[in-house]
C-alpha cells in the first residue's frame, strides 16, 4: 500500500461531494466568484498561507512542511465553458456553462492532495504550492499567475510542478503521459481581406474578395504539405469565414477569415508565423484585394521535463503498476496552459483516465461525462508525486 492509499480513500466520498457541487457551480473566465467561495470553504482552518487573485479569482495556498526543503507546486483550473450540459447527470449544470474539460474534478483532486499532506504536515520535507488556476480555457489564467507571482509564493521558486487532466474516454485508473512535447501550442491568424464590392450581376466593375477568400483556404491546407518538414507538421484550420454583404444581390467589400495553428515545436510556429502572412498577402495583392493579417501568439507548447518524467512515471509503475501506465508515442495537438508552468518551472502533466461505465462524449461536449471515482487516486497520485520530490531534492 502506498504512503497515501488508505487516506485517499477514506477522502472519496468527500471528494465527490465537493466535486458535484463544482460542477453544479460551473463559470466560465478570469471571474469565478462561487467556484473560488468554494475553494476557500474547503481550505479554511488547514493551516495554510492562503492568497488570492488580483485580476482573477485565483486560490494560491501554501503548505510549509515541518522539514526542511524545497518547494514543488501542484495545479489544478477552475474553469468550465459555454456548453449547455445534455449528461442528464442528476447534478448537472442547467446555467449555460459545463465542466466539459473536467476541470471540477482537478480541483477537488487537489483538494484532496491538500488535505493528504496537511494529514502529514510535519514530516513534509519541504514547502507545497497549491495552484488554483482560472481561465484555462483560452484566458490565460495560468500566465496571469505567473505574471502576479504564483512561483514566488512560499518565498522561492518550485524545484518542479505537476497536474493531472482527466480524460472522460480513456480507460479509469489509466495514467498517461511522454516526456518532451506533450501538447501543442495553440495561436491564429486573423484575417481582413478587403476588395471593392460592388452589384452581384456586374462582377466585372467590381473586386470581389469572396473567390479571393477562397483561393486563401486553399493555400492555408497547402503551407502545411510544402513548407512544413513533415517530421514536423502542424495543423492550421479555417475556423471563421464571414462577410459584409447584406444581400445575396450584393457583392461583398470585405471578408473575415481566422485560422487556428496547432504547432509542437517554435521553430515550425516561427516559419508559420513569418511565411504564411506573406503568402497569403502575395495572393490578396495579385487579385486586386488588399489583407490585414494579425498573429495571436497564445499558448505555447506542453513541454514535459524528460528529467521530471522519468521521475513521475518511475512513481507511477510503482503506485499502479506498469500496465496501468501508457507512455504516449505521439503528443496531442490540443493546448494547455501548464505550458506557462512548465515553461518555467521542469515539470509533468498527466492524463487519468475517467471514462464511466457507461460511456460518454469526448472532452468539450454536451455530453462528456467523468466517472468521480478516480479522485482519490488522483489526490494520492499528486500527494505521492509531491512528497517524493521533495525526498528526492
Amino acid at each position: 500500500m502506498t504512503r497515501f492509499e488508505a487516506e485517499a480513500a477514506g477522502l472519496l466520498d468527500d471528494l465527490i461531494t465537493v466535486r458535484r457541487e463544482l460542477h453544479t457551480a460551473v463559470e466560465i473566465g478570469l471571474e469565478l466568484p462561487r467556484t473560488q467561495a468554494i475553494l476557500l470553504r474547503e481550505l479554511e482552518g488547514l493551516g495554510l498561507e492562503i492568497s488570492t487573485g488580483r485580476s482573477l479569482s485565483s486560490v494560491t495556498a501554501v503548505l510549509r512542511g515541518g522539514m526542511p526543503g524545497p518547494v514543488v507546486l501542484l495545479r489544478a483550473d477552475m474553469d468550465g465553458l459555454p456548453v449547455n450540459e445534455a449528461t442528464g447527470l442528476d447534478f448537472a449544470s442547467a446555467s449555460g456553462a459545463m465542466h466539459a474539460c473536467g476541470h471540477d474534478l482537478h480541483m477537488a483532486g487537489l483538494l484532496g492532495a491538500v488535505r493528504l499532506l496537511v494529514a502529514r504536515r510535519a514530516e513534509l520535507p519541504g514547502t507545497v504550492v497549491f495552484m488554483f488556476q482560472p481561465g484555462e480555457e483560452g484566458r490565460a489564467g495560468g500566465r496571469i499567475m505567473l505574471e502576479e507571482g504564483v512561483l514566488e509564493a512560499a518565498g522561492e521558486r518550485p524545484v518542479a510542478a505537476y497536474a493531472i487532466h482527466v480524460e472522460c474516454t480513456v480507460p479509469r485508473g489509466q495514467l498517461v503521459t511522454r516526456a518532451g512535447s506533450m501538447m501543442a501550442s495553440a495561436s491564429a491568424l486573423r484575417m481582413t481581406l478587403r476588395g471593392t464590392g460592388g452589384h452581384a450581376a456586374f462582377p466585372q466593375n467590381a473586386i470581389d474578395p469572396v473567390p479571393v477568400a477562397a483561393q486563401l483556404i486553399l493555400a492555408v491546407q497547402a503551407f502545411g504539405a510544402r513548407r512544413l518538414p513533415a517530421t514536423d507538421q502542424a495543423v492550421i484550420s479555417i475556423t471563421r469565414l464571414s462577410s459584409d454583404s447584406a444581400a445575396s444581390n450584393v457583392l461583398a467589400a470585405e471578408v473575415q477569415l481566422e485560422a487556428n495553428i496547432r504547432t509542437l515545436s517554435k521553430a515550425t510556429l516561427e516559419i508559420i508565423r513569418d511565411q504564411l502572412p506573406a503568402m497569403l498577402t502575395g495572393i490578396a495583392e495579385a487579385n486586386g484585394c488588399t489583407l490585414e493579417v494579425e498573429f495571436i501568439a497564445s499558448y505555447p507548447v506542453t513541454y514535459n521535463d524528460p528529467v521530471e518524467t522519468t521521475f513521475a512515471l518511475d512513481v507511477l509503475d510503482e503506485l499502479v503498476g506498469a500496465e496501468r501506465v501508457t507512455r504516449l508515442e505521439a503528443p496531442s495537438m490540443a493546448s494547455e496552459d501548464f505550458s506557462y508552468v512548465l515553461e518555467e518551472v521542469p515539470g509533468t502533466l498527466v492524463f487519468l483516465g475517467a471514462a464511466p461505465d457507461e460511456g460518454s462524449g469526448p472532452l468539450h461536449s454536451e455530453h462528456a461525462v467523468f466517472d468521480d471515482g478516480v479522485l482519490g487516486l488522483q489526490a494520492s497520485v499528486l500527494a505521492e508525486l509531491a512528497w517524493r520530490r521533495l525526498e528526492r531534492a
